[in-house]
């Protein structure tokens, strides 16, 4: 069964006589470049049928309107170039000032273009009014806390009392003596196993074997108040 043309497509007046001649022409002339019949007239959409425009190009040809050229056996006509209008001085000068002027004001856009595009980008990278919301929910939520925090200490409460303090300073001053005598066991025993090496090849024994040696911050620990022998040194640190 033929498949039935749509309603809505609008048909296409059939053109003939000079009419046709008249659109051929004109058509290859504003496109300025090389065509096939079956072109023109697949271009002119069927206002030229094909066998009419094939036989108009060629009298066109004939008339020196077009220049005909055949490669092979395909045939291609163009605009006769010497019946082109040529284009004067002024014109081309008037037309090089505006190319210019439209150039410099292509980079002007362009560059508003690079700078909205930045803030675009800015924009899109900064919190939302809802997500800033929250953040300052947030964060007085934090304030509110450390003032509560605070408040004992502003009013003169004591937050530690004297015997957690005495019961910390035992702590200490029982670890610490351990960390003394283990550490004094170790460098005893150290200096006997290395006695005979060169220093360069007993710290390279200690790196292997993963050994840390104290520190010039475990030396100011110990030279400073924390590690003084005398009183209660956490109570008196908090004095």
């Amino acid at each position: 069964m033929a498949t039935k043309a749509k309603t809505g497509e609008a048909k296409v007046a059939v053109l003939k006589g000079q009419e046709a001649e008249d659109m051929v022409l004109k058509y290859v002339k504003k496109m300025n470049r090389p065509y096939g019949a079956v072109d023109v007239a697949a271009n002119l959409k069927g206002a030229v049928p094909k066998t009419a425009t094939q036989k108009i190009l060629v009298s066109l040809a004939e008339k020196g309107e077009l220049v005909q050229k055949t490669y092979g056996k395909t045939t291609f006509f163009v605009a006769n170039q010497a019946n082109l209008e040529d284009m004067p001085a002024e014109k081309l000068a008037a037309l090089e000032t505006e190319h210019k002027m439209l150039e410099e004001t292509n980079k002007v856009l362009l560059a508003d273009v690079k700078g909205v595009t930045a803030e675009l980008s800015k924009i899109k990278s900064s919190p939302t009014d809802s997500e800033l919301a929250a953040q300052l929910e947030d964060t007085a939520k934090a304030v509110s806390k450390a003032i509560a925090r605070l408040e004992p200490l502003r009013s003169g409460t004591t937050l530690v009392s004297t015997e957690d303090l005495a019961l910390l300073d035992a702590e200490w001053t029982k670890w610490r003596a351990e960390w003394v005598r283990r550490r004094k066991i170790f460098n005893t025993f150290w200096a006997l196993a290395t006695d005979a090496l060169p220093p360069q090849e007993s710290a390279a024994l200690a790196e292997d074997l993963g050994i840390e040696f104290d520190t010039p911050e475990h030396s100011t620990v110990e030279k400073g108040p924390l590690c003084a022998p005398r009183g209660s040194v956490l109570g008196k640190r908090r004095r």
